[in-house]
């Protein structure tokens, strides 16, 4: 696949249709293994704490540890993944996860269990960015890649949306532990087809690797996915919370500094001023807030309501992803014929109707009004990821895929671990207010108080020895407090959405004409001299 240069470098041949379309798909099918990790493990929690006797901090550890290093390091890999090879770094972090995947499998302790989600997460970071960078390399051609791209984001939604329902069966016809075993034929598949598939692509850098910029910018977004992590548990204004915080906040200062006083840094600031990329990660971000909170809290109503058991429940999330990719195949005519504004801000209009739909959920509602919900929002989410990350691609140079990816996938993590935290703590508190009004007023026994307090699942099991009268009217005053909490989140991720849209609207650019190859934006003086007189085409190996 690589031919030498006259001057010793190499240059990349361009391979057939055929081989280019198994490339993307074996990356395409690493990312939805991605994103199956992300979320396959939420219903199993009852079984893992059953097993393992965890306590509730070591749940939260073992959800969310791997996005929380997913969501960390994931900016300063994908930088380095541009120099040290984007296959190396995919398979790299396929390896990684099947690995820590076998030790998550054969644990016997809780702290071994988030040990293996926090490397799982690492590994994810390895390979996330890779993906992207790959479809870049191998798509030079505008439409093929926004075919390539818009197939990403809808294999990677998937992957993601359809993780409870997987972890649902999983948990029902074996235990926990096969969320982890289902990885390892899985990543081996993965592994040998692209060894045999994918071309090797880097950047040859001609200034060393930004390592204290790196550092910084980990450590940075580490603080801050761990503070919003952890502040709906704490407190948002607890001392470890505002702690968070603030280390985030001068740990991503300082990594401004650094990126604006070194010759070569890690992520030249003007790309962040490219309404390409600026705009569209914002809109990436706010999306992912206003959808990753939804299914959470989806999730609980639908068990938690609706009565259904946790395969149940995932089954009936499958709209969702079906939607959203019903929205990335729309994106690519769309972006072709009308630019990248127009299927952003439509697909984040048609999220704001589906929220609209959600917020007017009554106790008696039931499943159908959910899945109207689930089928706009999802064909508007895919509008967007598809649309918005072709724009943030589009906008980089090739030599710089890895970072661009990083990036798009930085700013989405951050979102959805935002809007879990957010809509999750607005959830939790306005469901406990409502229902311990109307448990007062019922004269329910403390212990029924205690649960409603502790979560919206544990109500139904302390009301099974209550008398049937009062059973009857605590369930349904716990089925009210959940729908007019849910309601209200709704209204809120749906605000959120349309000021989103509102802002895409007035402020995403139109995209070069198709013509155009190097969809770059000028740099400033200072990132000039990293970038000078490099060609797309002399950067790649």
């Amino acid at each position: 696949m690589t031919a030498t240069r006259p001057d010793g470098m190499t240059a990349t041949r361009t391979a057939g249709p055929a081989r280019r379309a198994g490339a993307a798909a074996v990356v395409c099918l690493g990312l939805f293994m991605l994103g199956l990790d992300l979320t396959v493990l939420n219903v199993a929690v009852p079984d893992l704490q059953g097993g393992l006797d965890t306590s509730t901090a070591q749940v939260q550890w073992i959800v969310d540890g791997y996005a929380l290093v997913l969501g960390g390091t994931v900016l300063a890999v994908g930088a380095f993944t541009d120099a040290w090879g984007r296959r190396r770094s995919f398979v790299c972090g396929v390896t990684v996860c099947a690995g820590a995947s076998l030790g998550g499998a054969l644990a016997g302790h809780p702290w071994q269990v988030i040990a293996a989600r926090c490397v799982m997460g690492a590994g994810a970071a390895l390979l996330m960015p890779a993906t992207l960078a790959v479809l870049h390399h191998l798509f030079p051609e505008p439409r093929l890649r926004s075919r390539a791209i818009a197939a990403w984001a809808a294999v990677g939604g998937m992957g993601g949306l359809c993780g409870p329902v997987i972890g649902g069966w999983l948990v029902e016809h074996f235990s926990w532990r096969a969320a982890f075993w289902i990885n390892l034929p899985l990543a081996g598949v993965i592994v040998v087809l692209a060894l045999a598939l994918v071309p090797e692509s880097r950047t040859v850098r001609r200034a060393g690797f930004d390592v204290p910029g790196a550092a910084l910018s980990a450590a940075g977004l580490l603080a801050l996915v761990w503070a919003i992590t952890e502040s709906p548990h704490r407190g948002w204004t607890s001392p470890a919370a505002l702690t968070g915080f603030a280390a985030a906040a001068l740990l991503l200062a300082a990594f401004v500094a650094r990126q604006l006083r070194t010759p070569a840094p890690m992520l030249p600031l003007y790309l962040l001023r490219v309404p390409g990329i600026g705009v569209a990660a914002a809109a990436l971000a706010l999306m992912s807030f206003a959808m990753f909170g939804a299914l959470f809290v989806l999730t609980l109503y639908l068990q938690g309501v609706l009565g259904f058991s946790p395969w149940q429940a995932g089954l009936r999330t499958l709209p969702l992803p079906g939607g959203l990719a019903l929205g990335a195949v729309c994106a690519v005519p769309l972006r072709t014929r009308l630019g990248g504004r127009v299927p952003v801000v439509a697909g984040l209009t048609l999220v704001t109707a589906g929220f609209a739909v959600l917020a007017t959920t009554t106790p008696d509602s039931g499943y159908p009004h959910c899945a109207v919900f689930q089928l706009v929002a999802g064909v508007g989410a895919g509008l967007v990821a598809a649309a918005a990350t072709e724009s943030v691609m589009g906008s980089v140079a090739t030599e710089r895929a890895g970072l661009g990816s990083a990036i798009n996938d930085a700013t989405r993590q951050v979102g959805s671990a935002l809007g879990v935290a957010v809509q999750g703590s607005l959830l939790a508190a306005v469901f406990t207010s409502r229902l311990s009004t109307s448990l007062t007023g019922l004269h329910a026994p403390a212990p029924v108080t205690a649960a409603a307090e502790h979560s919206m699942l544990s109500v139904p099991e302390q009301a099974r020895h209550l008398p049937p009268a009062l059973r009857a009217g605590v369930l349904s005053a716990a089925r009210s407090a959940f729908t007019d909490a849910m309601t209200l989140t709704a209204v809120v991720a749906g605000a959120v959405t349309l000021l989103t849209a509102a802002a895409a609207a007035r402020w995403l650019g139109r995209p070069p004409r198709p013509h155009d190859a190097r969809r770059a934006t000028p740099p400033a003086p200072h990132a000039m001299a990293a970038d000078q007189g490099r060609t797309p085409g002399a950067a790649e190996r």
